[in-house]
């Protein structure tokens, strides 16, 4: 029986290339996206490309408003049935400062879309996947267990509390046969540090990692498509550095 997988921010990076390899492997996508629609558009053709007519759909959707993330549940489940993965994917950076250069209306945008957005969609996959069991993979990040002093601090307390939230959840979803579980990206070559002006960043820092490169996007793909299927039915709670080692 061909799968569902949702995945929030799927219109680019990590996102898109795990789209496109859910899709290479049958699974049906529903996505989301925030404001780039011709770049949702393509994530869909690509997908087509490589998988069925009619597999894949996106919606607008902002996680940080709670109407939106029940409305792009809800418009998956009528399309595709049972949702049987979540990728918590959505999730933005700042430009790079100081904590103590850092104003409320910056980390207040940072934290209501990495941590309560990110909280909202794993409410609601808790919420639809009970009736059948399924996989939450929740994208964090190395900056978790780094800090990113000087960069993004508080980027780096958001994805901490993903961590948090994949241990936890873990433990609560467990016996009703849902596995969460959380990759942690290093630096990895898409468009995000583009996106706040340090575009040369992934040069800057991929050498130094002990494999001497920064990784790709479906590097990343890979690691959550494997926790998504049943390969690892005996894994939740687990927290999968994709470093290189860094």
């Amino acid at each position: 029986m061909t799968k569902t997988v949702l995945i929030t921010g799927g219109s680019r990076g990590i996102g898109r290339a795990t789209a496109v390899l859910c899709a290479q492997n049958d699974w049906n996508i529903a996505f989301s996206y925030v404001g780039n629609k011709a770049s949702a558009e393509e994530t869909c053709a690509m997908c087509e490309r490589v998988g069925r007519t009619g597999n894949v759909f996106a919606q607008k959707c902002d996680v940080r408003h709670e109407n939106d993330v029940v409305h792009l549940f809800q418009t998956a489940l009528d399309r595709f049935g049972d949702i049987d993965g979540v990728v918590n994917n959505a999730g933005i950076v700042a430009p790079r400062s100081n904590l103590a250069d850092m104003d409320m209306a910056r980390m207040k945008s940072v934290f209501d879309t990495n941590v309560l957005g990110a909280y909202l969609v794993a409410r609601e996959a808790a919420r639809t996947m009970t009736t059948s069991g399924g996989s939450i993979v929740n994208v964090s990040s190395v900056a978790s267990k780094l800090g990113s002093p000087g960069e993004y601090v508080d980027y780096a307390g958001s994805k901490g509390a993903i961590d948090t939230l994949t241990i936890g959840l873990a433990k609560e979803l467990g016996p009703k046969g849902i596995r969460v579980n959380a990759v942690r990206p290093g630096i990895i070559d898409t468009e995000i540090h583009g996106s706040v002006g340090r575009p040369e960043r992934v040069a800057e820092i991929g050498p130094s990692c002990p494999l001497g490169r920064p990784g790709k996007a479906n590097e990343v793909a890979n690691a959550i498509y494997w926790l998504l299927t049943d390969d690892a039915s005996y894994v939740t709670g687990a927290l999968m550095d994709i470093t290189g080692g860094r």
